[in-house]
């Protein structure tokens, strides 16, 4: 499948239910959802992955899933996603790396990834990402996007703190030019 854009490392591309295996692990596993109010079945992660392709067929994007380049293995999901937070509609980035790839700053790499595409191909004004205040590798991340953290809102039925930055201005020179994304 296509990339839908690239990092140095890694490839984000649409998931397929193909993906079902590597998705049902990582969304079963204690300590990659220790900030989800559950663990995941089998088939609750097929329906996380039609959920998905419902998001790219409305929106054009959605969590994509997460290859590593060089190995062509999948090590995680990130991607913009819609979401309601006190009835207004936000691009959310989200982002979830699967155990085994931990501590190699991937989340960080395809999230800027994604940053850089919703500011420069979507032309979005400002990100989010929905954090629960316990979650502090993920404020991390949030922070090395140029996030700072806001309100903190219910989101299904949980707390979480609104991290966001806004798309810095386009300087005169760049005017009329734009990054190449595959």
């Amino acid at each position: 499948m296509k990339p839908i854009l690239e990092t140095p490392r890694l490839a984000l591309r649409e998931m397929s239910l193909g993906d079902l295996d590597f998705v049902a692990a990582m969304l079963a596993h204690p300590e990659v959802m220790r900030y989800y109010p559950q663990l995941y079945s089998r088939d609750e992660a097929r329906a996380w992955i039609e959920r998905q392709l419902g998001r790219y067929a409305r929106n054009g994007h959605g969590l994509w899933l997460v290859q590593d380049r060089a190995a062509g293995e999948p090590v995680g999901q990130v991607g913009l996603v819609l979401q309601l937070v006190d009835g207004v509609e936000e691009p959310e980035i989200g982002y979830l790396i699967h155990r085994p790839f931990w501590r190699r700053g991937l989340a960080s790499e395809a999230a800027l990834g994604v940053r850089t595409w919703a500011f420069e191909i979507l032309g979005v004004e400002r990100v989010i990402s929905l954090i629960r205040p316990e979650n502090l590798p993920s404020q991390g991340v949030a922070r090395k996007l140029g996030m700072a953290p806001g309100k903190h809102v219910q989101f299904h039925e949980l707390e979480h703190i609104v991290f966001s930055v806004r798309r810095p201005p386009t300087p005169a020179w760049w005017a009329g030019h734009s990054a190449i994304w595959r």
